[in-house]
């Protein structure tokens, strides 16, 4: 192999492991409440990299963030679930603090956060997240 074939590979494969290294590397997104309304309402974020979102309520109420599929948001939008905290796809965000939660997403798709308590869906506070695959 010539040289500068040799060097062509090198250069190939260093490439090939920066990339590899760099689907690996966690991620952070901060997403601020404010007004009642999530701050960004279209993320993209990779499949299979923790990623740890930081939920900044800067309103005086509470609020929700919960990420799922419609089978998902139609279950919280009857009521079922009473609180949330066990989940990292359904967290309670108090009046004025920060919640974090992480979550890596396996399969690549579309899917809403929205804030479930009364009258806030409606509001406004539906975000989608798209995990690329």
């Amino acid at each position: 192999m010539s040289l500068v074939r040799r060097s062509a590979v090198v250069a190939l494969l260093l490439a090939v492991a920066a990339i590899a290294g760099c689907a690996a590397t966690p991620r952070t997104v901060t997403l601020n409440i404010h007004y009642s309304a999530f701050d960004l309402d279209r993320l993209t974020v990779p499949r299979g990299v923790p990623v740890t979102f930081v939920l900044v309520n800067e309103d005086p109420i509470d609020h929700e963030w919960l990420i799922g599929d419609a089978a998902f948001h139609d279950a919280h939008r009857t009521g079922t679930h009473a609180t949330h905290g066990e989940s990292p796809t359904e967290v309670t965000v108090p009046a004025l603090e920060t919640v974090t939660t992480t979550i890596t997403f396996d399969d690549p798709g579309t899917m809403l956060y929205i804030c479930h308590l009364p009258g806030h869906e409606a509001f406004g506070m539906v975000g989608t997240l798209t995990v690329e695959g």
